[in-house]
């Protein structure tokens, strides 16, 4: 490539809006590609850091902040054979442990982090994709060995992990129920699952309702506080799980002591953090591929447009919770949609 420089999204310090410079076009290393960037998905940890909070991510300011991406791969280390110039891919890739992230033109990424874009989605979808996939497949398969014959039930499942913890759970042949309020109960009911409002109906109430009395078999707490603690209280005695990428807080194990049930939490950015586990990152996403291709998966999308012209406004709609679906960032204007 004779280009040398990129368009980035740069998060000078803390609380300050993000600024818009040319940065030196990253070189790849061993095990890397360069990835053209299409779109990058906006999650709520992006605001956090770019705030000043979100301090378990490991980002220092200055940074080029954006986890999610879905792109073009551009140029491949000698070493890498999963990937050739021209690929579609999508992966979360960077944004955090110091990493430069997606909000930018171009990116060098670990081949290990990214997985092929499945073909029926665009690449906004995919871009709004692997975060929570990734977050929903861990909780519900790697720990909580989700499976046919199971009642599962999520904790919020309109939200960015929730509606695709439903979606993963149906796939494994679980009977799914999801908590919500208001217009979200229309979302959950249309990827599938049972809605319970739970400002309407206590716990005990849909407890006896959906599993008369027993428990169901896991539930994913996407909401954390108050809403873990419930979650203790809804297990099947012996065999429930309670999986939360939320459990951050203090909590009394007692509820699940005394039904002999067991608890997972889930930490998605560990590989990035850490160095270990990138594989199994690309290798979950390439499941996000074969579902979606298989008409297993969608996603929940906003419909409102950005740029990284304005990409400031995204991250006020996304910190003020007033996201309908993911918010996705056009990185590159062209067919790709």
């Amino acid at each position: 490539m004779s280009q040398t420089t990129m368009r980035a999204a740069v998060a000078l310090k803390a609380g300050a809006a993000l600024q818009l410079q040319d940065l030196p076009l990253p070189g790849i290393k061993a095990g890397q590609v360069l990835v053209k960037i299409i779109a990058s998905g906006v999650n709520p940890l992006d605001t956090k850091i770019s705030n000043g909070q979100g301090g378990h991510a490991r980002q220092p300011l200055p940074a080029v902040l954006g986890m999610d991406l879905a792109g073009i791969v551009e140029a491949v280390a000698a070493d890498v054979t999963a990937f050739t110039v021209g690929d579609e891919v999508f992966g979360m890739a960077g944004g955090i442990g110091g990493q430069q992230g997606s909000l930018a033109d171009y990116i060098a990424v670990d081949a290990d982090l990214l997985a092929r874009k499945p073909r029926n989605l665009s690449m906004r979808e995919a871009a709004a994709l692997p975060l929570i996939f990734i977050t929903a497949w861990e909780g519900l398969v790697d720990r909580a060995n989700v499976r046919g014959g199971q009642r599962v039930l999520v904790q919020g499942g309109a939200g960015g992990v929730g509606h695709i913890a439903v979606q993963i759970a149906k796939a494994h042949g679980a009977e799914v129920f999801a908590t919500g309020s208001g217009k979200s109960l229309a979302i959950i009911e249309g990827f599938g699952a049972s809605a319970i409002d739970y400002r309407s109906q206590a716990p005990a109430d849909y407890l006896e309702q959906h599993t008369g009395g027993e428990g169901f078999d896991i539930v994913y707490d996407t909401v954390g506080g108050a809403t873990l603690d419930v979650s203790f209280n809804l297990l099947k005695v012996y065999t429930g799980h309670v999986v939360s990428c939320l459990g951050w807080g203090e909590h009394t194990l007692a509820p699940l002591s005394f039904r002999g049930a067991t608890y997972s939490g889930v930490f998605t950015l560990l590989p990035l953090i850490t160095g270990k586990g990138r594989q199994h990152h690309g290798e979950i996403l390439a499941q996000a591929t074969r579902m979606a291709e298989a008409g297993q998966l969608r996603v929940l999308l906003d419909d409102r447009r950005f740029t990284l012209e304005n990409v400031n406004d995204a991250h006020a709609i996304v910190a003020a919770g007033q996201a309908i679906g993911k918010v996705v960032i056009d990185i590159c204007l062209d067919t790709h949609e």
